[in-house]
């Protein structure tokens, strides 16, 4: 038999009034505050947001001697990870490949 699938669904949820889905759903406002949600926690902020008052404490080393920065990339590697060096510098095994 064929089914036509453009045609308008009707079922029971169908005929059911506004004000029962409004029943249904929770209030957000009438929660306890405590309650947290996981997926949006409260210290969360947008990417973007000014963050220029804040003061990071980061720890810088010194280049290891066993590690070289590559001058296509920029990233520090282990010389484990060095391809070969030109007049320019250290090139990694990923971008020589």
């Amino acid at each position: 038999m064929a089914t036509d699938y453009d045609a308008p669904r009707k079922n029971e949820d169908d005929s059911e009034s506004i004000e029962a889905l409004k029943e249904r759903v929770p209030d957000k406002g009438a929660g306890s505050g405590e309650s947290e949600d996981s997926d949006n926690p409260t210290g969360f902020e947008l990417p973007g947001a000014d963050l220029s008052d804040l003061e990071l404490d980061v720890v810088v080393l010194p280049p290891q001697e066993d590690e070289f920065t590559c001058v296509s990339c920029f990233l520090v590697k282990h010389r484990s990870q060095l391809d070969h060096e030109d007049a320019a510098g250290p090139i990694c095994i990923d971008c020589a490949g």
